[in-house]
């Protein structure tokens, strides 16, 4: 769905376009007539079942579940019970996160997101993974980094609605990055990108893998259906083969695009300076760092 699409390292926050409503209608059953409906059976669902305690119940919070799942309340129930069961499995993930140590991850462009989105209007989240120095960054700290952008991305509405793309460039991946994968690692990506995390992952590119991505593709391959594998697309150095999914107008030089690699800097600058984030981010429980943030830097 194409869109305006600036080069501009700060959110949409605003309310989504009518051309984006008409599109949440057709494509995930988003029915502006009976939204306020849905969401009220999903939260009496919620409620009755008692599984767990969501951070929040308002209408804005339980629509990303709901998109994610099309508007279906079972589908997004058991969406939002993972979410809160991946939470509670891997709290190390969630704990002593700031802002400043995913400026580090992002320093390193070990993790980044482009400050535009591609040509059906979706953000891109790319992982250069040949970078990864594990004396450096742990795999805790990785996933660190990847859950804070996950939840910084779906603030926005038309996330939430499109989706997004994810590419990992493996180019330069070694046996020692190898030796820190194993099932479990395999299994906490899966359920990050699939079960567990309410964006949907319209399309994984892998480029410039090297011979050992096969090992390392075999530790995902018991946890992918027919319709998972379709979504990920594996080019090797054949960026023409990216281009044909992913416009060169959306992308960075290196992949034969047009963009240079922009600073993370100015990510991290809007993210401190915006109150409705900093809100945001407490809901979800990052209380202790943006008051300090708030607090310190302001």
């Amino acid at each position: 769905m194409p869109s305006a699409n600036p080069v501009l390292a700060a959110l949409d926050l605003g309310e989504p376009p009518q051309e984006l409503l008409d599109y949440a209608k057709k494509e995930i059953n988003e029915d502006p007539d009976t939204r306020c409906q849905v969401i009220a059976d999903f939260r009496n669902l919620i409620y009755e079942r008692g599984e767990f305690e969501p951070h929040r119940t308002d209408d804005a919070y339980l629509l990303r579940f709901l998109r994610t799942k099309r508007f279906n309340i079972r589908h997004a129930y058991r969406l939002m019970l993972n979410y809160y069961e991946f939470k509670e499995n891997n709290s190390d993930f969630f704990e002593n996160v700031d802002l400043d140590n995913l400026q580090t991850v992002g320093d390193a462009e070990l993790l980044t997101v482009p400050p535009y989105r591609d040509q059906n209007g979706r953000r891109i989240l790319l992982y250069r993974m040949g970078l990864w120095d594990p004396t450096k960054f742990t795999t805790t700290e990785i996933f660190q980094a990847t859950m804070l952008i996950l939840e910084l991305a779906i603030l926005e509405q038309r996330a939430q609605i499109l989706g997004g793309v994810c590419i990992f460039d493996l180019g330069g991946l070694t046996m020692q990055q190898f030796w820190y994968m194993s099932p479990t690692i395999a299994k906490q990506i899966f359920e990050i990108m699939v079960t567990s995390f309410p964006l949907r992952i319209e399309c994984v590119h892998v480029i410039n893998q090297p011979w050992i991505f096969e090992m390392i593709f075999n530790f995902f391959k018991p946890f992918l259906n027919e319709q998972m594998r379709e979504r990920i697309m594996i080019h090797g150095d054949n960026m023409e083969s990216l281009h044909k999914h992913i416009d060169p107008q959306y992308l960075s030089k290196r992949y034969g695009g047009i963009h240079p690699d922009y600073s993370y800097t100015d990510w991290i600058r809007y993210f401190y300076s915006s109150e409705q984030i900093c809100w945001e981010l407490r809901t979800l429980g990052y209380a202790a760092y943006v008051k300090e943030e708030q607090n310190e830097n302001r």
